[in-house]
């Protein structure tokens, strides 16, 4: 027992950060960071310089093997620590060149914006060489300390992040092999375009002017949404220095702060979804790398890798490059290149710091004429009563013809880029006489926008409902918009429950005794996506099975693979429509339909169907990749599987069973009337160190849909750690 209790803290307890007394660090002036009671610091420091020092130095504290692990993961390195088993996910990373990526855009950074991230690696290296032989236990698990971290390695974080919101090359396959396989109007049909759907700018964020607000000041409310992480995605923090004020959440290994407020303007930030991808289908020798282009015969480059794998032979990796990029996959005999706006040679900036200080509209939108990517809706709300939306980052000029939803055929040279679309030719919207500003991952981009678009948008649900809750009253206090944050109805599954339901009346069979439980579950169901109810469950899989069904019609053999984000404004669409040459009986496809699914849903939770439980079907865990693998013990260190409310279609976005959980990763509502009464709330805590009283703290108030006070003017401090210059 003695042995375990030191070896607890030796490894575990040890590393936990100091948070009171005195340290001496290398600044230019005294500092200090204030602990409130989740474990957010607050930092006031004498110049931005260190407080960027700082903010790396607390990040360290907290997340310092998220960072590791972030940036290994994008540099493709991670074998190299935790064994073969990092190998396929190391190959990926390098194929897409991401280590070359981020050493070519330290090379071309802009030296304010290098002093910007060396500030913080300074920081980050000060903790790393400060706490020697008491690092994370992770470092320890794993037998190896961390190499100083260096300022591509911020490049690398939000290179990860880049590639993390912009992945769409591989729906692009799934569409050209159901098309290959298939009906091609039928297929069409199956991946709505951009001109159908709604055309509004885009993903879960909002802000409403002073008239609909009860105080007459702006309201703005945030709550981006990620695949679940332990720790969480999002760092809460407060940086204060001369001519900077800023307090929200930032990313581990990215200095500043990306989504939050200062004293004058408060941002929300999402993703676009625009298509910033395309795959080109090569006419390559994998042995010479000669490929054809434009009746020309061209030569790609080799590049040549080494993985080093830990307790295995280290193994070579060779990518070619093309002019299009590299060629990042070979399918069914063919090669595919991938161009990407994240490897376009540019210079790159970082503009985050100039946001955290902006004062008013005019300074915020040339701040974000400086950013790169990913491709973001930006929302925006101010003191002075102005609200407005922009889009922002790098997003590529095609050819009419050329949508990018498919791959092209690269040896004929007719789908190549054409620069980038204007940073003032982005939409963006300043002061609607709406009074409200919503966005939900939708197409920002009017029908008849000068360029062409392409892009994963989203399905319109979610931000239908946003605008119909707004509209629904005035007066709205800042607590009430964590009612909207957290609403689950689903017009999409309502509108497929009221579909069963008639199929079943105008059928009027009642030899499916089966049938008749769940139909009248779904009569009386109103829309909730909740968890302790039956008519949830029954509907999804109902949906599952008729997505299935119209795409095996679209293209045989399709129905396990087809689930794009727009699936079902096309089955809401073909049901409505019912064309004649899809389905003889639309009601007896619904019926079908709902007795596979009833089958399906007995193997999962019995015959008892008044007892199924969505919440159940819907759980998530979100495992400690590390220390959650210790023996006995590890399963301690996750969270769940707990049951969650919510679905892809409703403004709680769940994404549910059978794919990766992804779900709000940040709550935000600020209120400008006061900004201490504004709100946030991370998923799981602040830090990453597993016996942290701030491990998983904030996880009951995140589930529960409660959120916390974002403290700014006022701060309750619970540990104060003064930082000398030395």
């Amino acid at each position: 027992m003695i042995a375990i209790l030191g070896a607890t803290y030796q490894f575990v307890l040890r590393p936990l950060p100091e948070t009171s007394g005195r340290i001496g660090a290398p600044l230019g002036g005294r500092a200090t960071i204030v602990r409130d009671s989740l474990g957010v610091p607050h930092i006031t420091a004498a110049s931005w310089q260190d407080a960027l020092f700082l903010q790396g130095y607390v990040m360290a504290q907290d997340r310092l093997w998220q960072m590791e692990a972030m940036r290994r993961l994008a540099a493709g390195e991670l074998a190299e620590v935790i064994g073969p088993r990092g190998i396929e996910s190391d190959q990926e990373s390098r194929r897409l060149r991401l280590s070359r990526l981020a050493d070519s855009q330290e090379r071309t950074l802009a030296p304010t914006d290098r002093a910007i991230l060396a500030a913080y690696a300074r920081g980050v290296n000060f903790f790393i060489d400060s706490h020697r032989g008491r690092l994370p236990v992770e470092f320890t698990l794993l037998n190896y300390d961390p190499r100083p971290w260096r300022v591509r390695d911020s490049i690398l974080a939000a290179l990860q992040m880049h590639r993390t919101l912009t992945s769409s090359w591989r729906p692009e396959l799934l569409k050209l092999h159901m098309l290959e396989r298939g009906d091609r109007a039928k297929v069409e049909f199956l991946f709505p375009s951009q001109s159908e759907a709604e055309a509004h700018a885009g993903s879960n964020a909002w802000a409403i002017s002073g008239s609909l607000s009860a105080t007459g000041k702006p309201i703005l409310a945030s709550d981006p949404h990620l695949e679940f992480a332990l720790p969480a995605t999002w760092y809460m923090l407060h940086l204060r220095a001369p001519d900077l004020d800023v307090t929200g959440v930032t990313l581990p290994g990215i200095p500043g702060v990306v989504i939050g407020h200062n004293r004058r303007i408060a941002w929300g930030v999402t993703n676009l979804e625009f298509d910033v991808q395309d795959l080109y289908r090569e006419q390559f020798d994998p042995q010479s790398g000669r490929y054809a282009f434009q009746g020309q015969t061209e030569q790609a480059r080799l590049e040549r890798d080494v993985i080093a794998v830990k307790g295995a032979r280290p193994m070579e990796f060779g990518t070619w490059v093309t002019r299009h990029g590299p060629i990042v996959l070979s399918d069914e005999g063919k090669s595919y290149s991938m161009r990407w706006t994240a490897a376009e040679e540019a210079t790159l900036e970082f503009p985050f710091l100039d946001i955290d200080r902006a004062r008013n509209w005019q300074e915020f939108t040339a701040a974000l004429a400086r950013f790169p990517g990913p491709a973001q809706s930006f929302v925006y709300a101010d003191v002075d009563g102005n609200i407005g939306y922009q889009t922002a980052g790098h997003l590529p000029i095609r050819g009419k013809n050329c949508g990018g939803d498919i791959p092209s055929d690269g040896a004929a040279g007719e789908c190549e880029w054409a620069g980038r679309i204007p940073f003032d030719e982005l939409p963006r919207v300043f002061n609607p006489a709406s009074g409200a500003v919503v966005t939900a991952n939708q197409n920002p981009f009017p029908a008849d926008y000068r360029y062409p678009v392409h892009g994963n948008f989203a399905p319109p649900y979610r931000s239908r409902q946003i605008q119909a809750r707004l509209a629904s009253r005035t007066k709205w206090q800042t607590q009430d918009m964590l009612a909207v944050e957290k609403d689950v109805y689903s017009a999409f599954s309502d509108f497929l429950a009221r579909q069963v339901v008639a199929a079943w009346d105008a059928r009027k069979d009642r030899s499916n005794l089966a049938a008749r439980d769940p139909v009248e579950l779904l009569r009386g169901w109103n829309g909730q996506m909740e968890t302790g109810a039956a008519a949830p469950m029954v509907i999804t899989l109902v949906f599952d099975q008729l997505r299935k069904a119209v795409a095996e019609r679209a293209s045989p053999g399709s129905g396990e693979i087809y689930n794009p984000a727009m699936a079902p404004v096309a089955i809401e669409r073909l049901l409505r429509e019912r064309p004649g040459n899809w389905f003889a009986d639309y009601d007896e496809l619904l019926l079908e339909c709902l007795r596979q699914a009833i089958g399906e849903g007995e193997k999962i939770q019995g015959s008892k169907i008044s007892r199924w439980d969505y919440g159940q079907y819907n759980s998530l865990r979100i495992p400690n990749t590390v220390v959650g693998s210790l023996p006995l013990i590890g399963r301690y260190f996750d969270v769940g599987p707990i049951r969650m409310s919510g679905s892809p279609t409703t403004v709680k976005q769940m994404t549910g069973r059978g794919r990766p959980p992804l779900g709000p990763s940040m709550r935000m509502i600020v209120d400008f009337s006061d900004l201490d009464r504004s709100f946030q709330n991370i998923t799981i805590g602040e830090s990453g160190q597993p016996l942290s009283s701030h491990y998983n703290d904030q996880w009951d108030a995140y589930y529960n849909g409660r959120s916390l006070r974002m403290q700014f003017q006022k701060v309750d401090a619970k540990n104060t750690l003064v930082v000398e210059p030395e």
